[in-house]
């Protein structure tokens, strides 16, 4: 046996832990879907490089990790949907097909590079209805995992996604699946970030054409305002009664740091 020999499965346990290690020194990210489409929201304190992005009329894209390896990915695949849109139909650009093409590329490169890629990624489509909704998870091995209502990833993403299935519900206004959001980026005694450093973007269904907006300025902060008072609002709707008429029973609820290349 040749010195310095490594196992195929050694190399590529490296290979697993090396991007792991990467994607978790950066900030996580929150998908989820809303009432009128997808919402995406991310800490971030840079005004110049951005994690969510528009990749076609219906589509946005996500991502985690070292800047400049997932904005090459966010660039190709810029060009396959202008190329397919324009050579074929624009309804034939899917999201599907783009998480396809991503799988491709990020297994190829785990497989045979020295270095794997150090991002996960996360394209969406808005539907016509939110059955049609689509929300695919790419890791850094080309796994594809097909998302239904919610995605996180990078930093802290387990109890990211714990703190948010907690709170998240289907049909959620735009208001409530902000502050879902931001409680699930959160952690439990942490504060939320400032509004200047919270990148925010929806793809709503009911825009005509281009369905991605970013949301920023005066927009998001009377979301966050309207957030709030639902916030402070729902304890008192579920507080129980006082007093000689109040019920014995129990009370019953309604149902009711700057991306760099070294990681983002």
């Amino acid at each position: 046996m040749p010195f310095g020999y490594a196992s195929p499965e050694q190399i590529m346990r490296d290979k697993a832990d090396y991007a792991r290690k990467g994607i978790a020194r950066g900030r996580s990210v929150v998908v989820l879907q809303y009432e009128h489409g997808i919402l995406f929201v991310a800490p971030n304190p840079s005004r110049a490089l951005h994690k969510i992005s528009e990749i076609y009329d219906r589509i946005g894209f996500a991502a985690v990790g070292r800047y400049n390896e997932f904005e090459a990915l966010r660039l190709g695949g810029i060009r396959y949907a202008d190329i397919n849109g324009y050579t074929y139909d624009r309804s034939d650009v899917t999201a599907r097909g783009l998480a396809n093409l991503y799988a491709q590329n990020l297994g190829q490169i785990f497989t045979e590079s020295i270095k794997s890629m150090e991002v996960e990624v996360v394209v969406a489509e808005v539907g016509e209805t939110p059955e049609t909704d689509a929300i695919y998870r790419l890791t850094f091995d080309g796994s594809v995992f097909d998302e239904h209502g919610t995605a996180a990833m990078g930093g802290q993403a387990e109890a990211v996604l714990t703190r948010l299935k907690e709170r998240y519900r289907d049909g959620m206004g735009l208001a409530e699946a902000l502050e879902t959001a931001l409680t699930a980026l959160t952690e439990p005694g942490g504060e939320r970030p400032p509004v200047g450093q919270l990148e925010v973007a929806v793809l709503d269904r009911n825009r005509p054409h281009r369905k991605f907006q970013r949301l920023n300025g005066p927009r998001l902060e009377s979301l966050l305002a309207e957030a709030a008072a639902q916030a402070k609002a729902a304890p008192a709707e579920t507080a129980p009664e006082t007093g000689p008429g109040a019920s014995s029973g129990p009370a019953t609820a309604p149902e009711g740091d700057i991306d760099t290349g070294s990681g983002a």
